[in-house]
């Protein structure tokens, strides 16, 4: 009889704790609740690949907490930037191990997982989610806005507080979370859209002339060579910004030849991307960006290209923003988080004036 307490509480220990087990459910990442943005691919066992920059995994869930399970098939660091109703958690290093993450007192929190790194750096696959429940999120209905680009889109060499400039691989300070697009379309209360590659240029990249630039590889799932699977382009943008020429421009490593900058073959190539986004997306508008990283000579053979692009198109909304030039603090000469936030400074006025026609 001396054991009758203990034994009583043990059970009621038991019971309480297979009752919390009970709360949680597994959801599969290819469950109808969640739902998916950007260069995305959906695979057999219901997980779902994240394969562009910025691209992202939005539920709604009950709880105080829950288990993220993602994972990294080729063992290159993955890194993903989680936030939970509106407000940036961090960036978290995929390393196949569940991420748990705290939801606070409310009833529902709205979590969304976005690839902080590029699609040539790696897939990062999420595979399910353990919470108390999931409800139902409906796709987003505000207006999308896409951006083009090159490393500076990615978010390349932005976040280096965790990790020092030459310390890792080159691509473990990607936070395109933070990037220049992603917040100044947060700022304009935009859906965002990133399909940037870093060194990638409008008719040559930063150190070839004879592999596939952005108009060859636009169109294909994984921003390559790779034809096989297309990407889904769906979902028109109300908005295409496009930030090319940084590379086009750029003098490579200084140890393999390259030819002189054609501005000839830039405009050419350029012009006729547009003409592609114009075919793809009727009703959209385009904006072409310079580059805040290039002297000031660059700067000039930009602005003047850009206008010559934009006066091709008499009856197409067609705008041209410059940069104001600054010196990047990140990795490799780009700009670190603040200069991101510096830049969209500037770009989010302008283009709160486009979208409204002002």
């Amino acid at each position: 009889m001396k054991y009758w307490h203990f034994t009583l509480f043990f059970l009621i220990l038991i019971s309480v704790g297979c009752e919390n087990i009970k709360k949680k459910k597994e959801y599969l990442a290819g469950n109808s609740k969640i739902q998916y943005n950007g260069r995305v691919q959906k695979i057999k066992d219901s997980s779902v690949i994240l394969i562009g920059a910025g691209s992202n995994a939005q539920m709604t869930v009950v709880g105080d907490s829950c288990l993220i399970f993602l994972s990294n098939e080729d063992q290159r660091n993955g890194y993903v930037s989680i936030e939970i109703n509106n407000d940036y958690k961090g960036r978290y290093q995929v390393n196949n191990k569940p991420i748990k993450l705290p939801l606070g007192s409310v009833d529902t929190s709205n979590v969304i997982i976005y690839k902080a790194t590029e699609a040539s750096t790696g897939d990062v696959i999420f595979n399910k989610i353990i919470a108390e429940n999931l409800l139902n999120t409906e796709a987003e209905k505000t207006p999308l806005i896409e951006f083009i680009g090159n490393s500076i889109t990615c978010g390349m060499g932005a976040q280096t507080e965790e990790i020092p400039c030459d310390t890792a691989e080159w691509y473990d300070q990607h936070n395109a979370y933070l990037a220049y697009g992603p917040r100044t379309a947060r700022r304009l209360n935009l859906n965002f859209r990133l399909s940037c590659v870093s060194g990638m240029g409008m008719y040559r990249n930063w150190n070839d002339e004879d592999q596939p630039v952005m108009p060859d590889v636009y169109e294909n799932l994984r921003l390559n060579a790779d034809s096989t699977n297309a990407a889904d382009l769906g979902r028109k943008p109300d908005l295409v910004s496009i930030a090319l020429g940084t590379n086009d421009l750029s003098l490579g490593d200084g140890e393999k030849e390259r030819s002189d900058f054609s501005q000839e073959k830039f405009v050419e190539n350029y012009i006729g991307f547009v003409e592609k986004i114009f075919q793809y997306f009727p009703e959209t508008k385009v904006t072409l960006l310079t580059s805040p990283m290039i002297g000031e000579n660059e700067q000039g053979i930009l602005l003047e290209s850009f206008q010559k692009v934009r006066d091709h198109f008499t009856d197409k909304p067609v705008f041209v923003f410059e940069f104001e030039q600054m010196k990047p603090n990140g990795c490799g000469g780009h700009p670190d988080i603040k200069d991101h936030k510096k830049m969209a400074d500037q770009l989010t006025p302008f283009l709160e004036k486009v979208l409204k026609n002002e």
